[in-house]
């Protein structure tokens, strides 16, 4: 266990959210024994990475809980697949299909994948499999099936009984047009199947009916059993309230969604979750990351690049700054992965709970020796033209005869990544530079200098006579620009490894070599 002391001192994100949901949800916790938290998914696209961040993100907390608290967790998945389809996203196939079936819930529109009973049904099970994956523990909810079986029917009772404050809550957010035409209530139209955003004429509370206007048609409908869904910020007090949540994390978009649905619960005489908003994710341009735009990186994208683990650890830094989310960011993500990992074997149990690498494993971080930084491995996958695994590893124990796939598996998969990685992201995008003949000559001196070195040389000793070739070749007032050289001409890149480092692992008489075939 962990020493109480250092559990009240750190300022990790999770146990700070942990520790504010531990007192502002307290009497309420201890009633009903147990701890709850929500996370939500449309699904009217693809599951994406912000999903994925979301649920991660919640299950820090449940680790946190876990060394805070006695009371039993549970993370509730919820999918809104009730929801109407409003658009049709660009990244799956029948768009046909999808358009002739608009503002139908998504459990009741055709699965344009042809693989399951219905759209909402694909991407839950989409969501499921990626987080069963990643061995999330969590209870999956669906809107539709909670609407239809009546679990939801006494907290609308509730709703309607409440309904004229409800209403005096959302109105004044609303434009002048708008506010004519809103209904919490969004009746199931039983001509057409679709969600219809109608406004009421007439309510009784006792039969639990509503009457809508539907384009001068009266229209009677009740408000159990799947007859009708709630607006979103409704529909959000409602889960609240019916599930009794006790934490939910949320984008940042959504704040003021929050604030409403916040003062939805408190009227209808329950306390609202404790809340955690979060930043949204960016695309390369700076924009939205969206599901149905399929814009970013997604999820089976970074996994063919990178570990999971590293994808957990970019979700845990910063959660409330906003960060882009695109393929060139993978690299760096896994080097700070490796990095956290070699920091915590020198870090007592405080500096342990600041690290990411103590969230991302829940405290059993791996042990494994760090060979080399991922970028680095991306420069060796280059230079040894290495085409697959095995090619590359008997490269690397040509240099490195004690390490084995067996004892370091870290370092066996991110061999496998930097392969994919660099010829799906890398390759096409190198841009060699030929030298000039200045340029040209002062890289000849290096050769000769690389021709007087051994692999018994130290990456240290291999790295000052770098230096000082640089400095001696006209490279002494600016000895960035002369490793700018070196890696443009060897790299394709403003930017490389160390280059004692990389020589001492890659070769002297290999290196050499190398430089020798660029300057041809």
């Amino acid at each position: 266990m962990i020493k109480k002391e250092n559990l009240d001192k750190t300022s990790a994100w999770p146990f700070v959210e942990a520790k504010k949901l531990l007192r502002e949800r307290k009497s309420f916790i201890e009633k009903k024994g147990k701890i709850t938290l929500q996370t939500g998914y449309g699904p009217s696209g693809l599951p994406h990475i912000g999903t994925f961040g979301e649920v991660a993100r919640t299950s820090m907390m449940v680790n946190a809980l876990k060394q805070l608290s006695d009371f039993p967790t549970e993370i509730i998945t919820f999918s809104d697949d009730m929801d109407g389809l409003r658009k049709v996203p660009d990244n799956v196939p029948n768009q046909e299909l999808l358009t002739s079936n608009l503002h139908k819930p998504l459990t009741q529109v055709p699965d344009p994948f042809e693989k399951f009973g219905s759209f909402g049904e694909h991407n839950n099970e989409m969501l499921k499999n990626f987080l069963d994956s990643f061995k999330f523990n969590y209870n999956f909810q669906s809107s539709t099936s909670l609407y239809k079986s009546g679990f939801f029917n006494p907290t609308l009772k509730i709703i309607l009984e409440n309904y004229e404050g409800i209403m005096n809550i959302i109105i004044p957010t609303l434009g002048k047009e708008r506010q004519q035409t809103y209904s919490p209530f969004l009746p199931i139209c039983p001509e057409t199947g679709h969600v219809l955003e109608i406004p009421v004429i007439e309510i009784n509370k006792e039969k639990s009916n509503i009457i809508f206007d539907n384009k001068g048609k009266k229209l009677e409908a009740s408000i159990l059993d799947g007859n009708c869904k709630l607006q979103w910020k409704v529909d959000w007090a409602m889960r609240w309230y019916a599930l009794d949540i006790d934490f939910e994390m949320y984008g940042k978009d959504l704040i003021e969604s929050a604030i409403l649905s916040t003062k939805i619960i408190n009227l209808l005489g329950k306390k609202n979750p404790s809340g955690f908003a979060y930043e949204l994710f960016l695309d390369e341009k700076g924009e939205k990351i969206s599901k149905s735009k399929g814009n970013g990186i997604t999820i089976d994208q970074w996994l063919e690049y990178a570990s999971p683990e590293s994808l957990s650890l970019y979700m845990y830094q910063n959660p409330k700054r906003a960060k882009k989310l695109y393929k060139e960011i993978v690299p760096k993500a896994v080097d700070e992965y490796l990095d956290c990992i070699e920091k915590s074997k020198k870090q007592n149990e405080l500096q342990l709970l600041m690290n990411p690498v103590w969230h991302v494993h829940d405290g059993k971080i791996p042990t494994e020796e760090m060979i080399m930084t991922f970028s680095m491995l991306l420069n060796l996958v280059e230079t040894s033209n290495a085409d697959s695994k095995d090619l590359l590893w008997k490269f690397v124990k040509k240099h490195k005869s004690d390490i084995s796939e067996s004892n370091h598996p870290i370092f066996d998969s991110l061999v496998g990544y930097a392969i994919k990685y660099f010829n799906d992201v890398i390759k096409a995008k190198k841009k060699y530079k030929t030298p000039n003949s200045s340029e040209k000559l002062a890289l000849e001196a290096l050769v000769k200098t690389l021709e007087k070195c051994t692999d018994k040389m130290s990456p240290e000793d291999i790295q000052t006579l770098i230096y000082s070739t640089g400095k001696e070749n006209g490279y002494a007032d600016n000895l960035r620009d002369w490793f700018k050289l070196i890696y443009e001409v060897i790299f394709g890149d403003e930017n490389g490894p160390r280059m004692g480092f990389f020589i001492s692992f890659f070769g002297v008489k290999e290196t050499t070599e190398l430089l020798i075939n660029k300057l041809k």
